[in-house]
């Protein structure tokens, strides 16, 4: 195994672990989630955005990685927006999600794994056809927030670093 592979292979371990020990696998908090009165599982996807957007940054900065975002593509977005969503609530299960609800023994996590998979195989065959209709939607190109408002982005960090947690005290007043 590579260092990419061992790090990879460490780090879907602690993702894991984060999932299970956040409770986020189990499935009051996706109905929860689903129904907007548990707010468990936003919590903990914040709490990822919030670490990941400074981690990122700071690599980028540092010339370790360099930054380059998939185009903004209307079609792509929305349809595989409310597959992804439906299938979640359906399922009770993102990619996630599943995959750790698995390693936890609910055996029936299998079944939206399945679904993935086949989705992904089915998506495949049929890209031909999604590239000259629903890819072809609008595409707005390789642009971001920092792009389209010329701004630092440390300063988006900052303002989304403050509406989160401005958010987070909202839920716990609310009890969400």
């Amino acid at each position: 195994m590579s260092v990419d592979q061992v790090l990879g292979l460490v780090t879907g371990i602690l993702f894991g672990f984060l999932l299970q020990k956040g409770r986020v696998l189990r499935f009051d908090k996706q109905v929860g989630a689903m129904l907007l009165n548990d707010m468990t599982i936003f919590k903990f996807m914040l709490s990822a955005i919030l670490v990941g957007m400074v981690g990122i940054q700071l690599l980028a900065g540092a010339g370790i990685i360099a930054l380059s975002h998939k185009a903004m593509n209307l079609g792509a977005v929305l349809v595989g927006g409310a597959l992804f969503g439906g299938g979640w609530a359906v399922m009770g299960f993102c990619p996630g999600t599943s995959v750790g609800a698995l390693g936890e023994g609910r055996w029936h996590a299998i079944f939206a794994i399945a679904g993935m998979v086949v989705g992904a195989a089915v998506y495949a065959e049929l890209y031909p056809l999604f590239k000259s209709t629903v890819l072809a939607w609008k595409n707005f190109g390789k642009i971001g927030i920092v792009d389209v408002l010329n701004i630092s982005p440390w300063l988006v960090i900052s303002a989304f670093w403050a509406g989160t947690l401005g958010l987070f005290v909202w839920f716990e007043r609310k009890k969400l």
